[in-house]
């Protein structure tokens, strides 16, 4: 019998990672400009709620529909949103800090648990080859990339920093590795499917993300290689702004929500550096991409909002791609991936 039951898709734990990563811009706010406290902590009291309700909705679809959660974890495209849930752990750890240590450190090994048995598995699958050009995406970030920066911020604010250091270095380096592929695959081969598009808003992350990460591991006024991280930051912005009217080719859907980790990301880098005694157009930059990243998700919020008051958040395809004939489930997997 089909299943047609709907489950969240693991992708969504990007709506976490976004929300959770514009949170963390709240509280640098909150140190530099002076913004209310309460608006950051609530904001970061709502982020983990939310972060926490799909942890709760994720473990049900392990119990209630175990095949579901293997074909998603077994299949090459959507087992990359598998590490999203590392990543937000990370992230939550980040936010519990200032309330529990404890709790931040439990939160930050789990996460880094996960990201060493998710970013061993898919690194394992790559070297293994086989990998279709359709499938390469900025997503393949995901797994090793993202936690790896993400786990040295928290590390070293946790005051780890030779941890931090290791974990800063493999998501430095996999990002140098893992972009050449990307860019060789957009360049030879045949555009992207509009589904797969939203992928590329995770190209902004990488040089945002590690530059937080870089400031975590350093002190004093921010260094050259600090200036270099966030200028290739702006210009990703900037090609992602170029390329957003094909991008939007695929109808809106959680999908986008791939945009929010560097859209986030990259102000809080901007403000970590004026924090840090950075001085001149930055500190305007800082204010201006902070407004612009508040108003993106907000928009984020509200398109997602309006898809789960029409009943088209959650898709019913993804449960069945384990089941169907392989034409048929490369076509409907392209479909699903566009709804995380």
């Amino acid at each position: 019998m089909e299943n047609t039951r709907r489950f969240i898709p693991v992708g969504f734990f990007g709506i976490a990672v976004g929300l959770l990563a514009l949170a963390n811009a709240w509280r640098v706010a909150v140190r530099i400009w002076g913004f209310p406290a309460d608006a950051a902590t609530a904001f970061t009291i709502v982020s983990v709620a939310f972060w926490l309700f799909l942890v709760a909705m994720y473990l049900q679809k392990w119990i209630a529909d175990r095949s579901t959660a293997q074909a998603e974890l077994a299949d090459p495209m959507q087992s990359q949103f598998v590490s999203l849930l590392p990543v937000s752990t990370l992230l939550a750890a980040q936010a519990v800090l200032a309330y529990s240590r404890t709790l931040a450190i439990a939160l930050f090994v789990l996460g880094i648990a996960g990201e060493l048995m998710l970013g061993l598995s898919f690194q394992g699958r790559l070297w293994q080859g086989g990998r279709k050009p359709e499938l390469v995406t900025p997503a393949i970030y995901l797994p090793t990339v993202a936690p790896g920066f993400v786990g040295a911020t928290a590390a070293a604010t946790l005051g780890w920093p030779h941890l931090a250091a290791w974990l800063f270095g493999a998501g430095l380096l996999s990002w140098l590795a893992i972009e050449s592929i990307i860019l060789h695959r957009v360049a030879v081969n045949e555009p992207m499917a509009p589904a797969l598009r939203p992928t590329l808003g995770v190209q902004l992350a990488p040089p945002v993300v590690g530059g937080v990460a870089y400031l975590a591991l350093t002190g004093g006024v921010p260094d050259l290689f600090a200036q270099l991280l966030f200028g290739y930051g702006l210009f990703q912005a900037l090609l992602i702004i170029r390329l957003l009217p094909w991008v939007r080719q695929q109808p809106f859907n959680a999908g986008y929500w791939a945009f929010s980790f560097g859209v986030a990301a990259l102000p809080t880098m901007a403000m970590r550096m004026v924090e840090r005694g950075a001085t001149g157009a930055i500190q305007w930059l800082a204010i201006g991409l902070f407004i612009v990243a508040n108003i993106v998700i907000a928009i984020l919020i509200a398109r997602t909002l309006q898809l789960l008051a029409t009943g088209k958040l959650l898709p019913a395809a993804a449960a069945r791609i384990a089941s169907l004939p392989e034409k048929p489930a490369a076509a409907l997997r392209a479909q699903a991936v566009g709804k995380v």
